[in-house]
């Protein structure tokens, strides 16, 4: 069996009755409790031993370990073995190893006027968790989880809306056990959103019984687009055309984002460095949708690979003129 063995936890075998169980948990408990055993590693063996008494002295618990070995108590078993066909939840231990001491001794139990300040310590040593006050413990968060949102130029010219699947691991209503469910969760994209915008949904992580879920955050990766560059609102335009119309005049149709076919003439002599900005009709603000970057038509000429003795002679001389 993989993972923990909590029968060696115990110091017991397979075979042993419930009684034994109890037995031996009583004695080592007692022999380790932290407001009398101070040495190292005390602590550690306090809280393994609950845990391996939490799960066998539980007898369907104790079933799917001694099948499954811990990894299929923590993490579920599959449909074919579990009951109505349906995947079982995995376990989860409450990780306080003080409650399941005092539940097990109740009335009889030999350290009741255990300080509650020193349970909390505890708490802090074991779980992670941190003081807030005097005698007082919070639970801490999980740090964030990030995931790529990769959108289309057109999704974020328009705006749209995602819907996203997650699954995650919710705590069940006895607080102790949890389960693995799917949530869907709608991101409605604003026109204009830059690359690197995050949107974050809180505490939809996994629950724990000792952690506050980690928040969610999807970050906004922009896809390519076959004729539009981005540059922060504008969008860049590039057109081929021949040497004869970079110095003749022409005219572009642009097909815009929007739909629209643009028709737009070029009257100046279009050098290296020349390009044709069309005010408005770039990406959309995402402070004000109703106002937009620029349109900028970039131009790459193309010369031609010969030229005729004749056809050099009448270009020198139009040049020449």
């Amino acid at each position: 069996m993989m993972g923990v063995d909590y029968y060696v936890t115990l110091e017991i075998n397979r075979t042993v009755t419930d009684a034994i169980i109890k037995q031996s948990y009583r004695r080592l408990a007692l022999k380790y409790h932290p407001s009398t055993n101070k040495s190292p590693g005390a602590l550690e063996k306090f809280h393994q031993l609950a845990e391996a008494y939490d799960v066998l002295s539980d007898p369907s618990k104790k079933a799917i370990y001694d099948k499954f070995g811990e990894e299929g108590l923590k993490g579920g078993i599959p449909p074919e073995f579990g009951a109505a066909g349906a995947w079982t939840s995995g376990y989860v231990y409450h990780g306080n190893p003080a409650k399941t001491f005092q539940l097990f001794f109740g009335g009889d139990n030999p350290f009741a006027d255990f300080h509650s300040k020193d349970v909390d310590e505890m708490a802090v040593r074991l779980n992670g968790v941190q003081q807030q006050g005097k005698g007082r413990a919070v639970k801490t968060q999980d740090p964030p989880i990030e995931r790529d949102l990769h959108l289309s130029l057109d999704d974020l010219f328009h705006g749209c809306t995602k819907k996203i699947k997650i699954s995650r691991r919710v705590m069940n209503e006895d607080g102790y056990t949890s389960s693995i469910r799917d949530k869907i969760l709608t991101i409605v994209v604003k026109p204009g959103w830059n690359e690197g915008t995050r949107i974050t949904f809180p505490q939809e992580g996994d629950q724990g019984p000792n952690s506050i879920p980690a928040d969610i955050i999807f970050i906004v990766r922009q896809k390519s687009h076959p004729c539009f560059v981005r540059q922060k609102n504008d969008l860049v335009y590039k057109a081929q055309i021949a040497l004869e119309m970079a110095l003749t005049g022409f005219s572009v149709d642009v097909e815009t984002l929007g739909g629209r076919l643009l028709n737009i003439p070029i009257n100046d002599i279009v050098h290296p460095q020349y390009n044709k900005v069309v005010t408005g009709e770039g990406m959309p603000l995402s402070q004000d949708p109703s106002r937009r970057g620029n349109l900028i038509i970039v131009f790459d000429t193309q010369f031609p690979q010969k030229l005729s003795a004749e056809r050099k002679r009448v270009i020198k001389q139009a040049l020449a003129s």
